[in-house]
């Protein structure tokens, strides 16, 4: 399963997030589902903290921010290189 976060769907709503770079997110969450292969796409695994290890995807200037929890992805943001590392936290 590919969960949002409210947060990320409010923001494609507004167009903070183009409708392209969601799609490009969403078709690699898609093969991730169906692979489990990590290694599919640019994610480097980032800190974690006791209960979740947390990754990031790249996708040419925009990032999104996911964990992985029961073999399903949760997605906590997606914005631009600059915006997405000091926000999630």
């Amino acid at each position: 399963m590919i969960s949002y976060e409210d947060e990320v769907l409010r923001n494609l709503k507004k167009g903070k997030i183009p409708k392209e770079v969601f799609q490009l997110f969403h078709h690699a969450f898609i093969a991730l589902e169906i692979t489990k292969n990590l290694s599919l796409f640019d994610i480097k695994r980032l800190k974690s903290n006791q209960t979740r290890t947390y990754y990031r995807m790249r996708k040419n200037k925009f990032r999104a921010i996911f964990y992985i929890e029961n073999e399903d992805y949760f997605i906590i943001k997606i914005a631009k290189r600059e915006e997405v590392y000091k926000q999630w936290l």
